[in-house]
Parts: structure tokens; C-alpha cells; sequence
């Protein structure tokens, strides 16, 4: 059985194993060890409660119960932008008007802000290509709403997600090659690493402070700003189910597109629902989504459920999974 649990130290070996396969641009899963050890350890802080709650950022990994396989990463940050700015830039368009002409232009250019500032987000979500599929997917992001659910008043209002952008066949990352690193004077991976293990000073000191036109830049550019890439279109499938749009920001990085959700609205918490556990050797039920109603000791499977009143009758086996014993509060979601 697959099942979803908070991350800690001993995941080191395998979090870097996902980080190598992840590749260019998967700026949260940066292959540096100094930096995943840190995000481990904020992990195991976060679900224990050693953290104020706007500190936090929760690791959970898929793992499978029978070999101990780490299947997938992903996580959730209580509030981003906090201690450091949160920059993106806007898609904007700007009117200008000739009178002697009788003409009127209108420019889109890319405005850097720090809108975000307090959201929450989700994000970090990536699975070995080899278990793609089958739900795995489903089940390791949907997870992260599970756990939102279980304390709200730790999250935001609002729930963003940054996703990929574009890089062409051969790892350039159009976007960066012309726009970026004219700022920053950077290689892009220098930069992607830079931005993930430090406090982001450098973003602050060089980000361009006046608008960026697309016209000027070339059209490949001009295209590859807000385009996800091709790994995570499954990604921004999931997230658009849920209830995410796009926002008409991008990264200032890779110009990859961020959506976001309030967090109420998202489909897995506006439709889960809570009851005890109760363990019966038949489930006579639907396959969905069950968690542990707790941060501290959150665990997430997908398994047959059936609910009755305050209810919800599981196998001896998902039991098990889940670690949890008769009248245990669990959450469920289809």
C-alpha cells in the first residue's frame, strides 16, 4: 500500500536521489546537501510543533509500506515571503495613446512585485518517472490539502503554487539566457541554487525595478512566459481539478506560471468530511482518500472506506497504515 507521511532526517538519502532526478530548474528540490539536510530537519520540526505556525514548511513523502521505497516528494509552506520577499513578476498591459497619430499601443511588459506575501503554499511535488500514474500522483498532492484541513487556522487564506517553466530539449532555459541573467550575471543553475539555500539577498539587490516589455524580447521568449514544462502539465491538471487558476504571475526566474486557490475552495477540503475510525474485516465502500486528522501524526492512503453517520469503516490493513486504533479522528475525501 502507498502511503503519505511527514518527512524527516532519515529521508536524506532518497531526498537527493528525487532531487538529482528532478532535474534543471526544480528550484525546492535543489541537489545540495547542506540545503535538503535543512529542509529535513525544518520538516521534523514543523510536524512536531517546535515552530511557530507561519514558520513552517511540511515534507511528506510517498512511500510504499511493504519495501520502504521512497516513491515522491512534496510539501506545504505555511506562509512565504515573511522573512524574505516573495518576488514574481506581474503580466501587465500598458496603454499608450498618440493623439497626433490618432494611435493607440498596447504593451504587455512584466512588472516585478511581492504580492504573496503571508499565502501559503504548495509545492515540491515530484514522483520517480517510473510511478507515474496509477494514482500515485493524485494521492501524494492531494495529501497536501488533507493535512491543510486538519488545522486551517496554520495556513493562509490563500494557497499558491509555482510550477515549472519552460526549458527547451537541450536544458536552456529560454526566458533565463535573455532576460535573467542580463540581471543577475549568473548561470542559471548558480542562481536556482542560490535562490533556494539562501535569504535571497541577491534577489533583492539586482531583480529589474522597471518594467520588462515583451515585445522587445524574441518570440520564443516572448512564448516560453507563463508555459509550464513538459513534466508538469500533470501537475497543473491536478491543481486546475482543484480549483486553482492562474494568476498572471510568473517566476523571475524561469517566467513559469503561478496559480493559486483560496484555501476553503480547494475541492479536496471543501468536500472532505471527518469521523472515527472503525475497523471492520469487509469494507464495503468507494475507493478514496482517508488521513489521519492531525498534523503530528498525519499519514494519508488511498483505500475502499465506507461512512455511517460519524462513521468511517476501514480494513485491519489501511488501519495499520494509517497507525491509528478505534475512534481515531480520520478525514476521507473522494
Amino acid at each position: 500500500m502507498l502511503v503519505v507521511r511527514p518527512a524527516g532526517p532519515g529521508d536524506f538519502d532518497a531526498l537527493m536521489e528525487l532531487a538529482v532526478l528532478s532535474g534543471r530548474g526544480f528550484t525546492s528540490l535543489p541537489e545540495d546537501e547542506a540545503t535538503l539536510k535543512q529542509r529535513l530537519a525544518l520538516s521534523a520540526a514543523s510536524f512536531s510543533g517546535e515552530l511557530a505556525p507561519l514558520e513552517a514548511w511540511y515534507s511528506l513523502m510517498l512511500e510504499d509500506s511493504e519495501t520502504g521505497e521512497v516513491l515522491g516528494v512534496a510539501g506545504v509552506k505555511a506562509a512565504v515571503g515573511l522573512k524574505r520577499p516573495f518576488f514574481s513578476f506581474r503580466v501587465v498591459t500598458m496603454t499608450q495613446f498618440s493623439s497626433a497619430i490618432h494611435t493607440r499601443f498596447d504593451h504587455s511588459a512584466l512588472v516585478l512585485v511581492n504580492e504573496c506575501s503571508g499565502w501559503s503554499e504548495v509545492g515540491s511535488l515530484f514522483l520517480r518517472p517510473e510511478r507515474r500514474g496509477g494514482g500515485a500522483g493524485s494521492l501524494l498532492s492531494r495529501a497536501r490539502y488533507l493535512l491543510m484541513a486538519a488545522a486551517p487556522e496554520r495556513f493562509n487564506d490563500m494557497v499558491l503554487s509555482e510550477l515549472r517553466g519552460w526549458f527547451d530539449e537541450d536544458g536552456t532555459c529560454p526566458f533565463w539566457e535573455t532576460v535573467g541573467c542580463r540581471f543577475f550575471r549568473l548561470p542559471f543553475d548558480q542562481a536556482d541554487l542560490m535562490s533556494a539555500s539562501t535569504d535571497g539577498q541577491f534577489i533583492l539587490d539586482l531583480a529589474p525595478r522597471h518594467p520588462i516589455y515583451l515585445e522587445v524580447l524574441p518570440k520564443p521568449v516572448q512564448d516560453a512566459v507563463g508555459r509550464v514544462h513538459r513534466e508538469g502539465e500533470p501537475a497543473r491538471a491536478m491543481l486546475e481539478q482543484e480549483g486553482f487558476r492562474p494568476q498572471n504571475l510568473v517566476d523571475i526566474f524561469d517566467a513559469g506560471p503561478t496559480m493559486a486557490a483560496r484555501r476553503d475552495d480547494i475541492r479536496t477540503i471543501r468536500t472532505s468530511r471527518v469521523g472515527r475510525a472503525r475497523q471492520v474485516e469487509t469494507v464495503e465502500g468507494q475507493t478514496m482518500l482517508i488521513s489521519r486528522d492531525a498534523i503530528g501524526d498525519f499519514r494519508a492512503v488511498r483505500a475502499p472506506a465506507s461512512l455511517d453517520g460519524e462513521d468511517i469503516s476501514i480494513s485491519a490493513p489501511t488501519a495499520a497504515a494509517l497507525g491509528v486504533v478505534e475512534g481515531d479522528l480520520l478525514r476521507t475525501a473522494l
